[in-house]
């Protein structure tokens, strides 16, 4: 069925993109997310401008050295470059702005997600990519930002990490983007809207409810104890056959092959038979009364 899904027939869409305010809104957004870490660690302006270009621009330009097609954005789009350092620069001399609304980051990041896969999924589809492909480069355009600012600072990226479903929500966003585009012929600007929503809608309810992706298992214990079980009662069936193939061998039988090779000896010599029942001479029969 996801083959079916995935199906790359569809409208021609290399002419047209998501709109310049759309990648830019997900630039700002994204740099936003740079700009609060960089708050929270206390860093220099050169730090917060540095994570603002890592959270806005760093996540495209992992998906444009990966995909090796058409130019890198934050070199051939005239505004991706200023507009990071500017709110790098409004960060650091307004940090005010940022501390008055709670949870800011969290809310921040997985919004910028969300306009990152819808960026990243687009290009892929411009560029006439396999869906497979369309998809993995949404979520490295979504997650990549966030995780070139993480090894910058010399934590794990939080896609390592055990966490509320951060980098699976970027693979749903993208895929509904897909789907959005080929399958149910949605505008651009709607089935980015579409992607952000089902992004973020995750991502809150896994944090709702506490949903982590899953991390430190091992199945091999049970994968053995499955095995054994199943060994163990192919040879217990194996036994009890085996004995009711001996109990049956044991018991006495009755051979008809004698019976049938009798009947047939009298069907062929039935002659034979009379003759030896009905004694006769070459003179006639004997009369009893008659001697020697």
């Amino acid at each position: 069925m996801i083959p079916e899904l995935f199906s790359s027939a569809g409208p021609d869409m290399s002419a047209v993109s998501i709109p310049v305010w759309l990648d830019l809104a997900a630039v700002v957004v994204g740099s936003a997310s740079g700009l609060l870490v960089a708050q929270d660690r206390k860093l220099d302006l050169v730090g917060h401008i540095v994570l603002a270009m890592l959270g806005g621009l760093g996540g495209g330009l992992i998906r444009d050295i990966i995909m090796q097609r058409g130019g890198v954005y934050m070199i051939s789009s005239e505004m991706a470059i200023p507009v990071t350092v500017l709110a790098g620069l409004v960060g650091f001399l307004f940090p005010g702005i940022f501390r008055k609304v709670p949870n800011l980051l969290e809310w921040v990041d997985i919004i910028s997600v969300g306009l990152f896969v819808a960026a990243g999924t687009d290009k892929a589809v411009i560029y006439s990519l396999s869906p497979w492909a369309a998809v993995l480069m949404g979520t490295a355009t979504g997650v990549g930002g966030g995780m070139m600012r993480d090894i910058f600072l010399g934590d794990t990226p939080r896609i390592f990490q055990r966490s509320n479903l951060y980098a699976i929500c970027a693979v749903a966003g993208s895929v509904v983007y897909y789907v959005a585009i080929f399958k149910l012929c949605i505008n651009r600007p709607w089935a980015v809207a579409l992607c952000v929503l089902v992004t973020v809608l995750l991502r809150r309810i896994s944090l709702r409810f506490n949903v982590l992706s899953p991390a430190d298992m091992d199945l091999t214990p049970k994968v053995v104890e499955g095995a054994q079980q199943m060994y163990n009662q192919a040879l217990e069936q194996g036994k009890r056959q085996s004995k009711a193939i001996e109990r049956r061998s044991k018991r006495p039988t009755h051979d008809h092959r004698l019976v049938l090779v009798h009947d047939d000896a009298k069907k062929v010599h039935p002659k034979e038979d009379d003759e030896k029942s009905t004694p006769s001479t070459e003179d006639g029969p004997r009369d009893p009364d008659k001697k020697e």
